[in-house]
């Protein structure tokens, strides 16, 4: 899906498209990594301070907790959070604690914390620019104070980073009636899939072309014009469902893997891509045994195109 996921930052990304060639699967792996790993930071948001140092590597999210707050969770986002935080507890090697906070952002306390709100229905506009400027305040993003901030898509992350720490705020739509309707059930657990990823991982979105495939990675999306779709719409979640996977594939699992073993400080950094390199066949063995666990069936998608053997 195609959602919002900033960094207090616009993101210059030079060459992010994905194509079919008659590369090994390592090659094709190799060059989606760099497609959603390697980019370049060179503008901000306008207002922000700019002397604020800016550190992107999803290891950094290891034992931060989640912290829920607007709507509690049905049983079918619940279930997709807490397999999401096992596969963090699993590949990451810290436990993800998780509390439900309440109607506010400002419940939640200071500390590593990742902020998730829940929604049905239109979205909460004023709830989502109170936590964003509660947590400007608390972490000194150096954004302006008392910003109104309004969704722009059904789904959204964003890391924030300031004098006094990074943050992260992730506001996700979910159906008021889980298990009524397929298409329903399978858009919603999809966009918080996504969301949960890109936060833990810092993956950027990449842009795949050829609607046929194959598709490697949930971060591949085919490029879409929905503005004319209203977001509650059949037409909008069906058009959203068509360009991506609806869960996590082997590759998104193999970079977990590489997030959390790698040495590179950052992971926009070309060393990262190199480790993958080296220690290529090592990830796949570690993903096949993660995907064989059913614990985490209920996030990942088997017909993503596999792993090389």
């Amino acid at each position: 899906m195609r959602v919002i996921f900033i960094f207090c930052l616009a993101v210059l990304c030079a060459g992010l498209i994905s194509s079919a060639s008659a590369k090994t699967q390592k090659d094709s792996y190799l060059d989606i990594a760099r497609q959603g790993w390697n980019y370049e930071l060179r503008t901000t948001m306008i207002g922000r301070d700019m002397s604020i140092p800016v550190h992107i590597n999803g290891r950094d999210l290891a034992g931060a907790s989640i912290c829920m707050v607007g709507e509690r969770p049905n049983v079918q986002s619940l279930e997709v959070i807490n397999a999401f935080r096992k596969l963090v507890a699993d590949i990451y090697g810290k436990p993800v604690p998780m509390r439900f906070a309440g109607p506010t952002a400002r419940l939640c306390g200071e500390g590593r914390v990742i902020v998730l709100r829940l929604y049905s229905g239109a979205p909460p506009n004023r709830a989502l620019s109170d936590d964003l400027n509660w947590m400007n305040q608390t972490y000194q993003f150096g954004l302006p104070k008392d910003r109104f901030y309004a969704a722009s898509s059904p789904a959204m992350a964003q890391t924030f980073f300031g004098h006094r720490g990074q943050g992260t705020h992730i506001m996700v739509q979910q159906t008021a009636f889980p298990g009524s309707d397929r298409i329903d059930d399978t858009f919603f657990r999809s966009i918080l899939i996504e969301e949960l990823f890109q936060s833990y991982t810092f993956g950027m979105d990449i842009l795949q072309f050829d609607r046929a495939g194959p598709f490697f990675s949930k971060l591949q999306e085919v490029p879409l014009n929905l503005h004319r779709l209203p977001w509650g719409s059949r037409a909008f979640k069906r058009a959203l469902l068509s360009s991506n996977p609806p869960g996590l594939c082997e590759f998104d699992i193999m970079m977990m893997h590489a997030v959390a073993r790698s040495p590179a400080d950052q992971t926009t950094m070309p060393v990262f891509i190199d480790f993958i390199d080296h220690n290529f066949e090592k990830l796949v063995k570690m993903t096949r045994a993660t995907i064989n666990d059913e614990t985490f069936a209920a996030i990942i998608d088997p017909t993503c195109t596999p792993v090389a053997d």
